[in-house]
């Protein structure tokens, strides 16, 4: 089996491979990758073959009605966060740091009153809300779209905030896996009255590259490690300033201890179903988030709107660079 990586930096102490290489794909799982040729890649899914549209209902789109991949087959990046406005404010951020003409970011979604999506050049900034029911469905009919316009190879990203775990505020993870409440590295998900567990870890290769660009930037660090993806705010991610608590706050303590021991840097919302699809379509991803506070020195984020408004800057900043890194290729 030949390797297809399309590499974006490259460093001999690196891992080889993407983990979806075909080479890599064929070894873990011993099926043909999604992914053909010219880098497109196709969807698992042959019901959606019987299909005369497929509606992307969330999105306002569908693949009869609308040249999708006239319209995204381009694409080469997706950035996803939790805001309508915050992903508004990335489209204009990247295309002023990458010299894209886009006087005012157009909504391309507006008809479905669901979410936000804006094109700039080959990148799709697109929020998806708050915790994995909302993320989840924006992000299967975003891989959807991108199988149905043809997009060649492309990275999806998540840049959001969260809670660190024995790290300074400010600082920018880079998760490497994600467990879910009940500390399995596996996204939980119940189908026709089971439950599934899909693994779900990140692309190591990407992480490092993504590492590398990050450690090029002043005035914050970044780290790799675990993340935990929690259910809910309060309890499930073991606060003490909910309305419910049944716990003491040594219980508290000694949970996020836990979680430190093992690795984990942060706890957010979305992490686990974000991994565990696009490693099941065959994309590469990565989580990049901002820590607002060190849960092991409280739970309520008290830094001023200001700082927080600067240090929610930090992932865009680093995924902005890291595409930079892109277009320098292109260019050799």
């Amino acid at each position: 089996m030949k390797c297809d990586c399309d590499y974006i930096l490259s460093n001999e102490d690196w891992d080889p491979h993407y983990q979806n290489c075909s080479t890599i794909w064929n070894k873990n799982y011993g099926t043909p990758s999604p992914k053909n040729a010219d880098g497109t890649f196709n969807l698992t899914n042959k019901h959606l073959e019987q299909l005369d549209v497929d509606i992307l209902y969330h999105l306002g789109l569908d693949n009869k009605n609308y040249d999708l991949p006239k319209m995204f087959g381009d694409v080469k990046f997706v950035c996803m966060g939790g805001t309508k406005y915050r992903m508004k404010e990335f489209a204009s951020y990247v295309a002023k740091a990458l010299n894209i003409e886009c006087k005012d970011p157009v909504n391309l979604t507006k008809h479905s009153h669901r979410y936000a999506m804006y094109k700039v050049g080959p990148i799709i900034s697109v929020n998806h809300g708050i915790g994995i029911p909302s993320m989840s469905v924006l992000l299967q009919e975003v891989i959807k779209l991108l199988s149905y316009a043809k997009a060649k190879d492309p990275i999806i990203f998540r840049i959001g905030t969260c809670g660190g775990l024995d790290i300074p505020p400010g600082s920018v993870v880079i998760s490497s896996y994600a467990l879910n409440g009940t500390l399995e590295k596996t996204y939980d998900v119940p189908v026709l009255g089971e439950m599934r567990k899909i693994p779900s870890f990140f692309d190591n290769r990407l992480n490092q590259e993504i590492l590398h660009v990050a450690s090029e930037v002043k005035g914050f660090t970044t780290f790799i490690g675990g993340t935990m993806a929690a259910d809910d705010f309060y309890r499930g991610q073991g606060r003490l300033d909910g309305p419910f608590c049944d716990y003491t706050e040594e219980d508290k303590l000694s949970f996020i201890n836990k979680l430190v021991k093992m690795g984990v840097k942060n706890i957010e919302m979305e992490a686990t179903a974000f991994a565990a699809m696009t490693r099941e379509a065959g994309l590469r991803s990565a989580d990049i988030c901002v820590t607002f506070v060190n849960r092991l020195k409280g739970d309520q984020v008290t830094p001023t709107k200001a700082q927080l408004l600067e240090w929610q800057e930090r992932p865009m900043l680093v995924v902005t660079k890291y595409i930079s890194k892109y277009y320098e290729r292109l260019s050799k």
